[in-house]
């Protein structure tokens, strides 16, 4: 039952439009709220992101009424608390604001206000003739479902996942090395059961666009009205002798829970010799949970720096230090020519061998060698796959000349309309950008008379000793890097350029930096690189209030 609440040391409320405030709350043990003044109105929220529970006071506020947590770049409707954009799933809970007798109070009930949420109640009873068939169970997966149910749609919700499991963070698998899908999944078995949608597992075999159904491996067919392709990435393994996968035990990829259980049985009791063959963000990341756990841990990599490919080799030196500090070892430029057999269990693996003659000992191999778009089922199909294997659709993610059919996340190649993008195709392997993707295609069912797709820019995150923020897209490359700070800390701001734009921006230990950028870019209004160059601190740009995407 609702009931009002002081807020400790507050008289009144002294805040200018887009500014924040965390209050406590008396007589609730760690009770706060965030006060924002939005318009002229001073709003009361929930003061932590419904993600991973980062605080909404480091956040950003945009003239529109957005608020961007300034970890993952999850924003919710000041005014209403709802999510906008990904990865936060549950809104935040809102309190009215009642000014009495020189104190200032809110109305709620306590749980809402320690909770830091409003539970997202999605009950409801399918029915009618209208049938969406969603293929996968990823992060796509999740924006696309809950957008629709939240979205007011009440036909019928199928979902067919190969995995065996009702939609969970991946990140957790790579960054922490979570096998427990209790602690993974977003949602409980009975929220969807509730919410009418059904979860099935099974793996599809074919669509016939043409009859609206989709086959799958058991036998069974599903018929659809809408059919949203969501399957996801397969991740790559090395065709080279002993690193086939099979072909010796203890040589591992990761991309579900089951290859985590693996890896984590593997690993036992710790202290294992491991070889992570990729200095990508899957390579690096498992390496940085695995010598957490007091392994012995050695990435071999092909480029200079780790991840140079994408963050330039001045950053990829700062990732490569951090880890180093946690005591992993580094052969770069390198290449792998085998893995050999155990001597004491020829069933598993021993070693890996480079090019160069040098041989590492390995009770395990972890490969992360990047991940191709899982759409074997597509290939003798009515839609003509990139030669990636990936499938093309437009701005509203719909598949050209295909009705009723759309496509997301890690499979979909999408017209990009960040920075330097002027709509070229690109296809981005980013949770963030599945999930929005998936929530942008609900919006486009549920209310197929809605304005075109809402524009998002591009955000990821890793864990790399420290925590790595990154927006935008370096669609065409980028000529320079901009690295502002002290990298050695690890804080800093690297601004990614191609010519005066600047097309990406990376931060360690300088939140709202990456938030702040997002939202610019979003605007066209993101400072040139001379302007960087000469020192402009791009939080004390103004954001205003007109999307230019």
């Amino acid at each position: 039952m609702a009931q009002e609440f002081k807020l400790k040391d507050l008289s009144t409320i002294d805040l200018k439009n887009g500014q924040k405030l965390e209050a406590e709350v008396e007589g609730i043990e760690e009770g706060k709220v965030l006060l924002v003044k939005l318009k002229d109105e001073v709003h009361a929220l929930s003061p932590k992101c419904t993600h991973y529970g980062a605080p909404l006071k480091l956040g950003v506020v945009t003239g529109e009424g957005r608020l961007t947590c300034a970890w993952h770049g999850a924003c919710f409707n000041v005014a209403t608390g709802d999510v906008e954009d990904a990865p936060a799933l549950d809104p935040l809970a809102k309190f009215e604001i009642i000014q009495k007798n020189g104190g200032v109070y809110i109305k709620g009930d306590k749980e809402g206000i320690t909770s830091s949420r409003r539970s997202l109640n999605l009950r409801c009873q399918a029915q009618g003739q209208e049938k969406v068939l969603v293929i996968g169970g990823g992060s796509g997966t999740v924006g696309a479902i809950e957008g629709l149910r939240a979205g007011g749609y009440t036909g019928h919700i199928t979902v067919i996942s190969k995995e065996g499991y009702r939609p969970y963070d991946r990140t957790k698998l790579s960054k922490a090395l979570l096998a427990d899908i209790s602690k993974v999944a977003w949602r409980s078995p009975d929220f969807y059961k509730d919410a009418s949608i059904d979860i099935f597992e099974d793996e599809v075999t074919k669509v016939d666009f043409s009859g609206k159904k989709v086959s799958v491996k058991s036998g069974k067919t599903y018929d659809y009205t809408k059919l949203v392709i969501a399957s996801g990435g397969t991740p790559k393994s090395l065709p080279l002798p002993g690193l086939k996968l099979g072909e010796l035990k203890n040589v591992f990829l990761l991309r579900s829970v089951p290859d985590v259980q693996g890896i984590v049985d593997a690993v036992g009791d710790n202290g294992k010799k491991i070889v992570v063959i990729g200095s990508s963000f899957i390579g690096m990341e498992v390496a940085n949970a695995l010598v957490q756990k007091k392994n012995d841990v050695t990435v071999i990599g092909m480029e200079k720096q780790p991840m140079d490919r994408i963050m330039g080799e001045k950053v990829g030196k700062i990732f490569r230090g951090l880890i180093e500090k946690s005591g992993v070892k580094f052969h770069m430029e390198a290449s792998v020519d085998k893995a050999t057999p155990s001597k004491s269990d020829p069933s598993k693996v021993g070693a890996v061998h480079l090019k160069d003659g040098t041989t590492l000992e390995a009770e395990i191999v972890i490969e992360g060698v990047g991940v191709g778009p899982a759409t074997e089922f597509l290939k003798d199909s009515e839609i003509q796959l990139e030669k990636d294997g990936s499938v093309r659709v437009d701005e509203s993610f719909a598949v050209p000349g295909h009705k009723d059919v759309f496509a997301i996340g890690d499979i979909a190649t999408h017209p990009y309309h960040g920075p330097n993008g002027n709509g070229a195709p690109v296809r981005i392997e980013h949770w963030n950008v599945a999930q929005n993707q998936g929530r942008s295609v609900a919006n486009s069912i549920a209310r197929p008379n809605a304005a075109r797709p809402k524009p998002f820019i591009p955000i990821f995150w890793s864990a790399l000793g420290s925590q790595l923020r990154y927006c935008g897209h370096t669609v065409g490359g980028y000529d320079d890097v901009i690295l502002s700070g002290e990298p050695e800390k690890p804080s800093w701001v690297a601004y990614y350029t191609k010519g005066e734009t600047v097309v990406a921006v990376a931060s360690m230990m300088k939140d709202p930096y990456m938030a702040q950028a997002a939202e610019l870019m979003r605007r066209g209004k993101m400072p040139s690189k001379s302007e960087i160059a000469k020192g402009v601190d791009i939080l004390e740009v103004s954001i205003p209030s007109e999307i230019k995407m």
